[in-house]
């Protein structure tokens, strides 16, 4: 295990429900309700990915790199879907 990889030892229930530990729920901040996907990576390894809820993904900055030409070639485009220019 790297430095940046955190071991933890899950239970698994009588439906196959897995189990976590508060301190695993802390550091992914997982919440009730958030939904997380399950990979088999490799026999006998499974990764459980946690995914953004779409109210997360609006909070993120945007960050979009345009040259001139681009700004100028969509302003253009615009005007036209409300007839300003032809």
């Amino acid at each position: 295990m790297n430095s940046n990889t955190s071991e933890f030892k899950l239970k698994v229930g009588k439906k196959g429900e897995i189990y976590t530990t508060a301190k695993l729920r802390k550091i992914l901040n997982l919440k009730p309700g958030n939904t997380v996907i399950a990979k088999v990576v490799s026999e006998g390894k499974l990764l459980i990915e946690v995914t953004s809820t779409i109210e997360e993904l609006l909070k993120k900055p945007k960050k979009v790199k345009l040259s001139v030409e681009e700004i100028e070639n969509l302003s253009v485009e615009a005007q036209k879907e409300v007839d300003i220019v032809e």
